[in-house]
């Protein structure tokens, strides 16, 4: 059960880490007026940066079960616990819970503490 747990936590960041991509690209940067145009460019790749990390964190939660090291599964978690819980907290604190990407980012972490 623990190991499943981890693999839908994995599951959820990587469909979390795509659709926050996808939609600042169709909502957020077509609308951005930012100059110059290098910050510009600057904010999309460190918004993107996030999202190619929590594709690596959902990957690495859904190998760890398969790793055989107990040592290997709690520093994944630990590690998304981090990086989940901290992107949980800002989007709450940002958006004063009317976003539901600190919802399902909550969700991932729950999921990762319970696939311990």
């Amino acid at each position: 059960m623990q190991d499943l747990a981890l693999q839908a936590a994995g599951g959820l960041a990587i469909v979390v880490a795509v659709a926050h991509g996808v939609i600042a690209e169709r909502r957020v940067f077509p609308d951005a007026r930012i100059e110059p145009a290098w910050a510009f460019r600057l904010l999309r790749m460190v918004w993107q940066a996030s999202t190619v990390d929590w594709i690596a964190v959902g990957v690495l939660l859904i190998a760890a079960p398969g790793l055989g090291s107990p040592a290997a599964r709690h520093w994944i978690v630990g590690a998304a616990v981090v990086v989940y819980g901290y992107a949980a907290a800002g989007n709450a604190l940002a958006t004063r819970g009317r976003h539901i990407g600190w919802i399902l980012m909550t969700a991932v972490v729950a999921l990762a503490l319970f696939g311990l």
